[in-house]
C-alpha cells in the first residue's frame, strides 16, 4: 500500500515577516505543512527558521523585500514550487517608531499591493490570503475619490497619487494612510480572487505585545496609547497568539464565505473611539 503522505507534496503556508507575530502565525498554521517564511532581515529569518525547525516544523526561509516586486515574485515561485499554496499571511510592515514615512509607504502600501498582485498568480481554489493591517487604518481621514484611487490604481503608480504626496515626512500619517490602503486593496482584489475560488482579507490588530509595539510604546505617544487601552475597558495589550487565532479562522474552513473584508482584533478600542471618546 502506498503511503500517500510521503509521496505527495504538503500544502504550503507562506508567512512574510519573521518577528513575533509572524512566528506565532507560522506555528499556528504550520503543522503538517511546508512553511515558507520570508523577511527582509536574513539574521531575523535565520533565528526564526532555526527555532521553528527545532520544534519540528518543515520550514524554509526566503530573504524577501516586499517593496521590490521581483523579490515577491521569487518568493511566490518558491512557494508554488513546494506544493499547493493553501495560505499566505502577510505580516511584514513598519511603524512610525521604527521607520521614515517614505519607508512606511514603500513597505506597508507598495509591499502589500505586491503581495496581493503576485500571489494572485499562484493562488488556486481554496487559497486564502490574509494581510495584517492595523486599527490605525480605520482612523485615516481620506476622501472618497482618494480611497477609490488607493483601491484601484496600478501598483507601480500608487506612490504618485496626491493623497500619498500629501503625507510628506509625517510617519504617523503615512502609517494610517498605508494601513487604510491595505483594507482598500483587499476589497478591490476580492473579485479576481473569487474568480479563482480563492479569498483575500485583512486583519487589523490593536496594540499587540510585539517588539514593534514595544518600540512604539516608548515614543511620545506611547503613554497615550496605553491609556486608551485602559479607557476602552480592554485593560491589556493583545497577544500574537490572538492574532494567530484570527488568521487561522480566516484561512480555515469556517470562513469560506468571508472575503474582501477586515477583521478588527483590538479589544474594542476602535469602537470606544467612535462612540465614547470625548476628546
Amino acid at each position: 500500500m502506498v503511503d500517500r503522505q510521503h509521496t505527495e507534496p504538503r500544502d504550503v503556508v507562506v508567512v512574510t515577516g519573521a518577528g513575533g507575530m509572524g512566528a506565532s502565525i507560522a506555528r499556528r498554521l504550520g503543522s503538517g505543512r511546508t512553511v515558507i517564511l520570508a523577511d527582509a532581515s536574513e539574521r531575523q529569518l535565520d533565528v526564526t527558521v532555526g527555532a521553528l525547525t527545532a520544534e519540528g516544523y518543515a520550514v524554509r526561509g526566503v530573504v524577501t523585500d516586499v517593496s521590490d516586486r521581483a523579490s515577491v515574485e521569487k518568493l511566490a515561485a518558491t512557494a508554488a514550487g513546494e506544493g499547493r499554496v493553501a495560505a499566505v499571511v502577510h505580516t511584514a510592515g513598519l511603524s512610525p517608531a521604527t521607520a521614515s514615512a517614505a519607508a512606511i509607504i514603500d513597505v506597508n502600501m507598495t509591499g502589500t499591493a505586491h503581495v496581493i498582485d503576485v500571489f494572485e498568480t499562484v493562488a488556486t481554489r481554496g487559497t486564502s490570503l490574509v494581510c495584517i493591517s492595523s486599527m490605525a487604518g480605520h482612523y485615516a481621514q481620506i476622501g472618497r475619490e482618494d480611497e477609490f484611487a488607493l483601491a484601484t490604481t496600478p501598483t507601480d503608480r500608487l506612490t504618485g497619487l496626491g493623497v500619498i504626496a500629501a503625507i510628506g515626512d509625517d510617519a504617523t500619517s503615512a502609517y494610517c494612510v498605508t494601513k487604510r490602503s491595505n483594507h482598500l486593496r483587499v476589497q478591490a482584489a476580492a473579485l479576481a480572487w473569487n474568480r479563482l475560488g480563492a479569498r483575500v482579507n485583512t486583519v487589523s490588530p490593536g496594540v499587540i505585545s510585539t517588539a514593534m509595539a514595544k518600540a512604539e510604546s516608548e515614543t511620545a505617544s506611547g503613554a497615550h496609547m496605553m491609556k486608551m487601552l485602559e479607557d476602552c475597558g480592554a485593560g491589556r495589550t493583545g497577544t500574537p497568539g490572538e492574532i494567530a487565532d484570527a488568521v487561522a479562522f480566516l484561512t480555515g474552513p469556517g470562513s469560506l464565505y468571508i472575503t474582501g473584508t477586515d477583521l478588527l482584533v483590538d479589544g474594542g478600542q476602535a469602537a470606544w473611539i467612535r462612540c465614547h471618546r470625548t476628546a
